[in-house]
């Protein structure tokens, strides 16, 4: 292999002047001079099989060595190292190959010691650039620049937990894609197994999950979930939580929770200082799970949203309120907005802004938990059509009451619209016992049931107002346009 290789060494020397053969045709050590035939010189070294596909024929752009299928390319290769020995030393290989040379010969012909030797590598290295082909010949020699990825936004994958399917489903419709594979199961200790049927890598993704039914189990399905798609190499995680759990529990006050604030009455020491925040621990969760960004709807308190370090998007049930009440109640041009208490002013206020109409207020007070002792209320109804608005009703406690003290007071109808319509506890029973038109609430929860249970349940439809949050976020647009109107 050595003397075939110093052949060929010489006759590329012959060929450029620097060593000449003797008179008899034959050089120093006696042997026949070769003609310039390089056909062999691959079958001295292992071809090197490229790791990635590679071009059909590209030219390396090195100064001081061009690689192609014709043997003047070799010819330069030794050329090029007999005359600049220590320059073509860093350039053996072509810029891109897959293969590279040995370090020993790099340092050699650095050092200029063995120039013969650094030149026959020079050829040896160029050879084993040659890369076989799909057909299996090794005549043509390539170089495998690296070529940058296209650039193009990830693809949008959404996902479904188990609280509300039907809402998801809606979703993907509007966006005209197909809702994820997800697998969701319980063990025997009734442990949360979540699955995710497809790759998520480098995707855009979203995961559906209400706060309603078994929360606490949502909840923690919705944590998993999250968790699975981030480690999966998911480039961005939004959870999508129409009705956001836990979020009357955002503040440390003197009452808290209503059944806290009933031991407090006997033990209001014991208890003041220690009601936990626990919409903050749900927002340190979600982020820990690995969520990006956040998308839900009529927070019971805004300030919420600063319990994250992650971007959240507050979507407001109003504009479809607004058309809401424009389409079902002919009298709406005498309406009054009403608030059930004191902490809905600025939305009810919102509300009769847009219908340029007047609001009242109730004021109640509390004696012990889920009962209402007293209930003032602060504007005139008389002969007018009262739309009750609240963020939410959970055992529909509250509505009633003050459902009675309209028409007390002289109102024509009543109307509840509420956001999110929890209905737990006596609340179905509640409503069909009260004076109400209709109770109106969107499908932030599932509403199928409650709806057959009582017909004064009437659901708004937000899908489409969350799939254009999807859509918005995921082109990296505004969602402030949903703010005020409604997508068609």
């Amino acid at each position: 292999m050595v003397s075939r290789l110093l052949r060929l060494f010489r006759s590329g020397l012959s060929v450029f002047g620097r060593w000449q053969p003797s008179a008899s045709g034959c050089g120093d050590s006696g042997l026949p001079v070769q003609p310039k035939d390089y056909s062999g010189l691959a079958d001295c070294v292992m071809p090197v099989r490229s790791a990635h596909p590679i071009p059909a024929r590209t030219t390396c752009t090195t100064a001081s060595c061009s690689t192609s299928s014709s043997s003047s390319s070799l010819e330069k290769s030794v050329t090029s190292v007999i005359s600049h020995p220590s320059s073509c030393a860093s350039n053996l290989v072509c810029r891109g190959t897959q293969s590279q040379p040995d370090q020993s010969i790099a340092s050699s012909a650095q050092s200029g010691i063995n120039t013969e030797t650094a030149a026959a590598a020079a050829v040896a290295a160029a050879a084993a650039a040659a890369t076989i082909r799909t057909d299996g010949s090794t005549d043509e020699l390539v170089s495998t620049d690296p070529r940058p990825l296209q650039s193009r936004m990830p693809n949008i994958k959404v996902f479904s937990g188990s609280s509300h399917p039907d809402l998801a489903s809606r979703i993907v419709d509007r966006l005209g894609i197909d809702l994820g594979k997800v697998v969701t199961k319980k063990f025997s200790n009734l442990e949360t197994c979540v699955e995710i049927g497809e790759s998520v890598r480098g995707e855009d993704v979203y995961i559906v999950q209400s706060g309603s039914g078994e929360i606490n189990d949502n909840l923690m399905e919705l944590l998993i979930m999250i968790n699975a798609c981030k480690i999966a190499s998911a480039s961005r995680v939004t959870a999508v939580i129409p009705c956001f759990p836990y979020a009357r529990q955002d503040k440390k006050d003197k009452t808290g929770d209503d059944k806290l604030a009933a031991l407090m009455k006997t033990n209001e020491w014991k208890f003041r200082s220690r009601a936990p925040i626990s919409a903050k621990l749900v927002a340190n969760m979600l982020s820990v799970a690995g969520a990006d960004h956040i998308i839900t709807m009529d927070l019971h308190a805004s300030q919420i949203q600063g319990f994250f370090d992650i971007p959240v998007d507050n979507l407001y049930a109003e504009p479809a309120v607004l058309k809401w009440i424009r389409e079902n109640i002919a009298e709406w041009r005498n309406s009054i907005i009403v608030s059930p208490d004191a902490g809905g002013a600025k939305r009810v206020t919102s509300i009769a802004d847009r219908l340029n109409v007047e609001f009242a207020l109730i004021h109640k007070e509390r004696k012990k938990a889920n009962e209402v002792a007293s209930m003032v209320l602060v504007g005139d109804v008389k002969d007018r059509v009262a739309i009750l608005v609240d963020d939410m009703a959970d055992t529909c406690g509250t509505i009633c009451h003050a459902a009675d003290k309209l028409v007390e007071a002289g109102a024509t109808k009543v109307y509840a619209i509420l956001t999110h319509g929890i209905f737990s506890g006596p609340a179905i029973s509640r409503i069909n016992d009260a004076c109400f038109e209709a109770v109106v609430v969107t499908n932030t929860i599932p509403q199928d049931g409650h709806m057959k249970d009582c017909p004064k349940i009437q659901c708004i439809d937000v899908s489409m107002m969350f799939a254009e949050a999807v859509r918005r976020t995921h082109n990296g647009e505004s969602v402030s346009y949903l703010f005020s109107n409604v997508p068609y």
